[in-house]
């Protein structure tokens, strides 16, 4: 019986299994939170007897393979460093379940208590602190203009051992009195209470951040330590192209054909309204005018038009006019502009059943000949149903009715944030179409009036072509802002950069050149696997010049957006895409020695990532951050998560190669191909080493802003999950070479590119399938998206069964 459980436990195949094991208990859980809430999902799962086991077996499964293999004599510290800080990981977590306390201080100002309230299932019970804290002043600041919270601060006056300090507690800033951390959570909706959450684990804290630190450090010895997995493939890497000159190749991995229709608008009404086009150069001086837009931020009225006209016609022009011209002519026509059919609409049913001009239509199409709004009745049963009850039509008719207002609020000259009330408490800026009550004397009369004088000058200069007048209102409303903005700091360079940035692009122009440098790259690869010349070669190294240049454009992109936002651009969908687009480029540089192939289909990825950044469902609007996301902890832990991301989409893409070259196998090219399979796949290996490195770092850095911002580190949050099965899950495909009767390498090219399944998961379906902190809510656009995975899915089935009957053939041969 003992040989028995400790041959179990000394095996690779049981470290497979548990992992699998722990995977998809995970998965299940994330799915059990969705539809029963989160105590469900912690009570069957999470915090369950069986889980805890399959913890401690894993545990147990180390340490035994770690004494039968001598890891300590062999000197793979990098290998007993990570697992060891794990363990200790695990058993910080443990000492936290245990002995560590979470609840709850709700004070009123003017109060002070010194009871917890602690929740323990079904019931709340009171723990008494060693010191009381009484609540001086609640303050919530808002972005200016805005609704949306810049932060939340709570005055105390902390009362201990006789003494009494006055203390200050907000989102990152945490107070510390004898082992218990006061955070801020929230407040009550009048704004006159305060509530922190209290967390005590100092025990649990000390030994989770040493496991931590043991981490970082065995993840570094693991990548660089002479001894390692990842040094070893490097040899071996080496030998490979000394017995063979290995020539850079490719296949025709795939015909992908991305056919983009441009569709012209052609009706009569556009024709019309374009004869009467704006000025490029009043419309650029118009659109560098400031404005605060919904979110209080400070833009240039260039930035506001490109928004709406994406809103409205999901593009950022419309015939010849840019979004400048656009917005004046709409301002300085309405009349006309309401006939034009140019909203955006995708729904035939919607178009069919309100009798609207299919896949676009006008703004009067939505009343009938009595005035009355079509959509009404429609739109209040919708509203009236819960939101997962929606059907398809229900959203695409709130999207359609969220359009005609915008138009309508347009036309009201509203949303034009445009003229600052110097006494404001709250900095907001009005446009002409709003309650101007509390303007008063020559600025009541000048807000009021100035956008209909302004508009009449535009339109007088659309029939004569003198737009002298025109611009010289906009200098008067240029000098209104500047005499009446007492509060804001309006850069003007960053309102410079921000039109530049506008203008450039830059985006969009790093697609194109990914796009067509990635693909060149390929095309001469493929060409050099059968015959190598001079000037291939030259011509790779132009290329990767170019790629070179084209990447620092797009980091110089990103650092201006940085600039304009005041924080790391990474923290919404569009800005995280454009990101792993830039890391997945940066992770094909690092190892373009290696291999060209790889440096090739990084370039060629970056492009595709970034033509998903540019779809439409993607919102590239800048807006103000949330407090809890004013935190460097996360910047760190998005930066590095997100650079993960693109090591993880490499090694899917060399899997894709390496089973298309293995599938095309015959009896000519076998030998060829099977080398080039050999390379690839050490390089598919190590781009998955680096990457899961990246992805632990950056999950656990997570963990540690997640306990500075409100005392946690885990809460389960699916997003969390998601990214703990993607470690697992690459952790089981870095792993198959321990189970030497299973590895191969069309097996663990299968594997590197399934597995890049769970981070399609954690990146794009938590967000919009399940809930929780990090969801976004379900985004009806992205459906689309889906079908194409799901294509994916099963192209990669089929390209996996003819691998494998190309698989058994070389070896057969």
């Amino acid at each position: 019986m003992k040989a028995t459980l400790e041959r179990i436990f000394s095996s690779f195949v049981t470290t497979i299994v548990l992992l699998l094991l722990y995977g998809f208990g995970l998965a299940v859980a994330t799915f059990i939170e969705k539809y029963h809430g989160t105590a469900a999902a912690k009570a069957m799962i999470y915090y369950s007897p069986l889980f805890f086991l399959l913890q401690f077996l894993l545990v147990v499964n180390f340490i035994v393979i770690a004494i039968k293999y001598q890891y300590c004599k062999l000197h793979r510290w990098g290998l007993m460093i990570v697992h060891t800080s794990f363990i200790i990981i695990l058993l910080g977590a443990l000492t936290s379940f245990q002995f560590g306390e979470e609840g709850i201080l709700h004070i009123r100002e003017g109060e002070a208590t010194d009871q917890m309230s602690v929740r323990q299932g079904d019931l709340t019970t009171f723990h008494t602190l060693p010191f009381t804290v009484e609540l001086v002043k609640f303050t919530l600041t808002r972005y200016p203009g805005s609704a949306s919270p810049s932060s939340y601060e709570s005055e105390l006056l902390v009362h201990i051992d006789g003494q009494t300090r006055r203390e200050r507690v907000f989102m990152n800033n945490v107070l510390d009195e004898k082992g218990y951390r006061l955070f801020q959570a929230s407040y009550d909706p009048d704004e006159k209470g305060t509530v922190l959450s209290v967390n005590r684990d100092v025990a649990g804290r000390n030994i989770t951040y040493t496991g931590y630190l043991l981490l970082v450090i065995g993840l570094i010895l693991s990548l660089v330590g002479k001894n390692s997995r990842f040094m070893a493939l490097s040899r071996r890497l080496k030998e490979l192209r000394s017995v063979a000159q290995s020539a850079t190749m490719m296949i025709a991995l795939l015909a992908l054909s991305v056919s983009v229709n441009a569709k012209e608008e052609t009706s009569s009404m556009l024709d019309a309204v374009q004869k009467y086009a704006v000025s490029p150069e009043h419309a650029a001086k118009f659109g560098a005018l400031p404005i605060q837009s919904h979110s209080g931020r400070m833009m240039p009225i260039n930035t506001f038009s490109s928004e709406i006209l994406r809103k409205l016609h999901k593009s950022d022009k419309i015939g010849n006019l840019n979004s400048d011209q656009f917005l004046l002519s709409l301002l300085s026509m309405p009349d006309m502009w309401m006939r034009v059919p140019f909203i955006a609409l995708s729904n035939k049913e919607l178009a069919n059943y309100y009798d609207l001009t299919d896949g676009e239509c006008a703004y009067l199409q939505a009343f009938d000949n009595k005035g009355d709004y079509k959509l009404q009745q429609k739109l209040e049963e919708a509203y009236n149903k819960m939101p997962a009850e929606r059907t398809r039509f229900d959203k695409d008719l709130l999207k359609l009715d969220e359009q005609i207002n915008i138009f309508h609020q347009l036309i009201n000259y509203q949303m034009l944030n445009l003229f600052p009330k110097e006494d404001d408490p709250n900095h907001k800026w009005y446009a002409s179409g709003d309650d101007l009550s509390g303007f008063a004397g020559k600025d009541s009369m000048f807000v009021s009036r100035i956008m209909g004088w302004y508009l009449a000058e535009v339109q007088d200069a659309l029939q004569g072509g003198d737009w002298s007048k025109a611009d010289e209102v906009i200098g008067m409303i240029s000098t209104y802002q500047q005499a009446k903005n007492k509060t804001l700091d309006i850069s003007p360079k960053k309102i410079e950069t921000e039109l530049k940035y506008n203008k450039m692009d830059m985006f969009r122009w790093c697609k194109i050149g990914y796009l067509i440098l990635g693909g060149l790259m390929l095309v001469l690869s493929f060409a050099m696997l059968f015959k190598q010349q001079r000037w291939m070669k030259a011509g790779l190294w132009i290329l990767g010049i170019g790629v070179l240049g084209v990447f620092f454009f797009h980091m110089y992109g990103m650092g201006m957006r940085w600039y304009i936002a005041g924080y790391a651009p990474w923290s919404n969908s569009y800005e995280t895409m454009v990101y792993v687009a830039w890391a997945t480029v940066l992770a094909g540089l690092l190892f373009v020695r290696r291999s060209t192939v790889t440096f090739a289909l990084a370039t060629l990825f970056g492009g595709i990532i970034l033509f998903v950044s540019g779809l439409n469902w993607m919102d590239p609007e800048i807006n103000p951050l949330v407090p809890v996301l004013k935190s460097p902890w996360l910047m760190f832990h998005v930066a590095v998560i997100v650079a993960a991301y693109g090591f993880f989409g490499i090694s899917c893409l060399i899997g894709l190669t390496n089973l298309v070259m293995t599938s095309i196998a015959g009896k000519k090219n076998t030998e060829l191909l099977k080398a080039r399979v050999k390379e690839l796949t050490i390089v598919n290996e190590m781009a998955l080493w680096v990457g899961l490195a990246l992805m632990t770092i950056g999950t656990f850095l997570g963990a540690v802003w997640a306990n500075e911002s409100w005392g946690r580190y885990w809460g389960w949050d699916p997003k969390e999950t998601w990214a703990l099965i993607t470690m697992v899950v690459y952790a089981v495909v870095v792993h198959l070479h321990l189970v030497r009767r299973w590895y191969s390498d069309w097996l663990f090219n299968l594997c590197s590119v399934v597995a890049f399944s769970s981070v399609l998961m954690t990146f794009f379906g938590v967000n919009y399938f399940l809930s929780g902190m990090h969801s976004y809510g379900q985004n009806d656009n992205v459906h689309g998206i889906f079908t194409y995975l799901y294509i994916a899915g099963a192209v990669v089935i089929i390209l996996g069964i003819l691998s494998r009957i190309g698989y058994n053939k070389t070896k057969e041969e």
